[in-house]
């Protein structure tokens, strides 16, 4: 069983600044790309930032410049630095992690999500 644990989301003025982590834990052989997803009310779900194992990272348009993403490998952790937020980021934040686990001689491979973490950008 492989869990994903968000923390860091807060409610914050325009302008300021936000880290968010997710933690990997459980049954992992191997930990692929990681992602941050957003879903603001009333909207769809919407990858932000996404990291692969290699470190190779993309971003969606409205946060290059202000957001970034990196891994923690040993630790099993991704994290979201965000600067200069804006009202419109707020959302309820996803953790999403493409991990394999290995059981009973087989490898299996599928996307875990986290619960969720609000963050919310007053002006």
């Amino acid at each position: 069983q492989v869990q994903l644990v968000e923390s860091g989301g807060d409610l914050v003025q325009a302008g300021g600044s936000l880290r968010l982590s997710c933690a990997a834990s459980g049954s992992i052989f191997r930990i692929n790309t990681m992602g941050w997803y957003r879903q603001a009310p009333g909207k769809q779900r919407e990858l932000v930032a996404a990291i692969t194992d290699g470190g190779s990272t993309k971003y969606t348009d409205s946060v290059k410049g202000r957001f970034t993403i990196s891994r923690d490998n040993a630790k099993n952790t991704v994290y979201l630095q965000m600067n200069s937020l804006k009202p419109e980021d707020t959302a309820v934040y996803y953790c999403n992690g493409d991990i394999s686990t290995y059981d009973s001689g087989l490898y299996y491979s599928r996307d875990y999500w986290g619960q969720g973490t609000q963050v919310t950008v007053s002006s």
